[in-house]
């Protein structure tokens, strides 16, 4: 298997077990792997269902057989909670972004301040940001672990404490 980082979107996973690891993740489904000889074929394994090579279908009714949701159960979801919540994290980052534009332009003179304001913005969330979903799909893909991706914003939220 390879680690699967595609800033660009250009390179192509084609081996099976590149591609038995992407279903998996995009099935949200945790998985662990295990090391085998070189030029074994992969093999799967779901509950006591074996599954050789890449085989979506018999993935997929292997997953449905061991109880595994297809997707979430609309009615299982408190929505208005969803939606107080959506609320709350769009009043924290107006706090922040509101009073953030007035501090920037008290801080820096007129002829350095597009620079000033600018780079280390763009820098951070375009080029930090804009990798947050390549980097931890890599990262879950890599680890099988479906919360691994979490990590890369905690670890560049972390870095911006100590650093900022």
């Amino acid at each position: 298997c390879t680690f699967q980082f595609d800033p660009v979107g250009k390179a192509r996973f084609d081996s099976p077990c590149d591609k038995v690891k992407t279903f998996l993740v995009k099935q949200g489904l945790p998985y662990t792997s295990q090391a085998v000889a070189p030029g074994t074929d992969v093999q799967v394994s779901v509950g006591e269902t074996q599954i050789k090579g890449f085989d979506e279908a018999a993935m997929r009714a292997a997953i449905n057989e061991a109880g595994y949701p297809a997707k979430a159960d609309p009615s299982a979801v408190n929505q208005p909670m969803v939606v107080l919540m959506m609320v709350l994290l769009t009043l924290i980052a107006t706090m922040t972004y509101g009073p953030l534009a007035a501090v920037m332009v008290e801080l820096f003179p007129t002829r350095i301040r597009y620079t000033s304001m600018s780079l280390p913005y763009h820098i951070g969330n375009g080029w930090f940001g804009g990798f947050l979903p390549t980097v931890s799909f890599a990262l879950v893909v890599y680890t099988g672990d479906i919360f691994c991706g979490l990590w890369y914003p905690v670890v560049i939220t972390g870095v911006s404490l100590v650093v900022g």
